[in-house]
């Protein structure tokens, strides 16, 4: 399925379901039809080998591993690109690299470092046509097509709501001052300072959940794009725990501060902090499929999950330790198969077999 395809086929498939009568049924002779519930996940800089189900050894993943054994897994998923903004904009517009209008990360674009280049009016979104077939629309986490007061901020691309980060450079922090609602600033003073009080990605994942139990009526589509395990590499003790003095550690990375190069955080364990990250997504992806069920609306919605391009080195990150590419060659930015070939997994109750895998190439 090609990218403009699966765009299209995201919104033409929900109203086809409907209109066939999938969803089923209450009472004798009386059919009800629902058009499924989205839900999409993009992890951030997760590579293909960084999950149980893909063959990960040392970092634990039950969740999206019992997502996968309900579901189907996919051996050939590929994402729009090797960097973050144009593997989005290929994957909301539905278009490849050379006719899309965001062909890179461009971190000192027209409004500033880490703004990039925002979509423009014209580009349509997967999330605009969704909504023209009748769906709430949200967008938690990482948007990197459009800063506020740009054409390409998302409440102007077809999402009715949006928490989170709208500047990539803005993402890489794990403990921000601020955050973003539609648009405007929502203030972490807890945070101000340095300090590291409240975890944007919890927050982002909060707000996520509110959103599925505020449209559990449906149909919704949720993109949940949660800026991990990019750097940097910082994750609250909880996550860290199980895997500090279990796993060898790498070389300590050190900020620009710390006389290091970058402006990610000092991590002295970012082997420990880096499988951390990896298990918080996964208690999140766990969350979201337990409210499901809790909601009576688990065979209602599809969920997916993926990545945005293949692993990272930033930050103390270290693909090489956790065979990150499980195998394959390169990393993020390389046009090799590690920095293009994702995980993709697809769960719907009832109507996608569980415990399935397809070699089916898809992007």
């Amino acid at each position: 399925m090609r990218r403009r395809q699966f765009s299209r086929t995201l919104a033409g498939a929900a109203v086809g379901l409907w209109a066939s009568g999938i969803g089923g049924c209450k009472g004798p002779g009386k059919r009800t039809f629902r058009r499924p519930n989205i839900v999409y996940v993009l992890a951030d800089d997760l590579g293909y080998g960084d999950l149980g189900c893909y063959g990960q050894q040392k970092i634990r993943t039950p969740n999206i591993d019992r997502m996968a054994s309900e579901g189907l897994r996919f051996t050939d998923h590929y994402a729009g690109s090797t960097v973050c903004a144009p593997s989005r904009c290929s994957l909301m517009t539905g278009l490849h690299t050379g006719h899309a209008l965001v062909r890179g990360n461009y971190e000192k674009g027209p409004h500033g470092p880490g703004a990039g280049v925002p979509l423009r009016p014209e580009d349509q979104t997967v999330a605009e046509a969704l909504k023209t077939a009748g769906y709430r629309t949200g967008l938690f986490g990482k948007w990197g097509l459009g800063v506020e007061g740009t054409s390409g901020e998302p409440n102007r691309k077809g999402f009715d709501e949006s928490f989170g980060y709208l500047n990539q450079v803005h993402a890489h922090y794990q403990y921000p001052d601020y955050l973003l609602r539609n648009g405007r600033r929502v203030d972490l003073s807890d945070n101000a300072g340095g300090k590291r009080a409240k975890y944007a990605n919890d927050l982002i994942a909060d707000e996520a959940l509110r959103f599925v139990r505020d449209n559990s009526r449906g149909p919704f589509f949720l993109y949940y794009s949660p800026t991990m395990p990019h750097a940097e590499l910082l994750v609250p003790e909880d996550s860290m725990k199980p895997y500090l003095g279990v796993l060898s550690e790498g070389k300590t990375h050190l900020s620009a501060s710390d006389g290091g190069s970058g402006h990610y955080a000092t991590q002295r364990t970012p082997h420990a902090a880096f499988a951390g990250m990896v298990s918080r997504i996964d208690s999140y992806v766990g969350r979201l499929l337990d409210l499901l069920k809790e909601l009576g609306i688990d065979n209602d919605t599809i969920v997916f999950f993926t990545s945005d391009n293949g692993p990272h080195r930033e930050g103390g990150a270290d693909p090489e330790f956790f065979n990150s590419s499980a195998g394959l060659r390169g990393i993020k930015r390389d046009l090799y198969e590690g920095g293009i070939r994702v995980p993709l997994v697809a769960r719907w109750p009832g109507q996608i077999q569980a415990g399935g895998t397809s070699a089916y190439v898809s992007a």
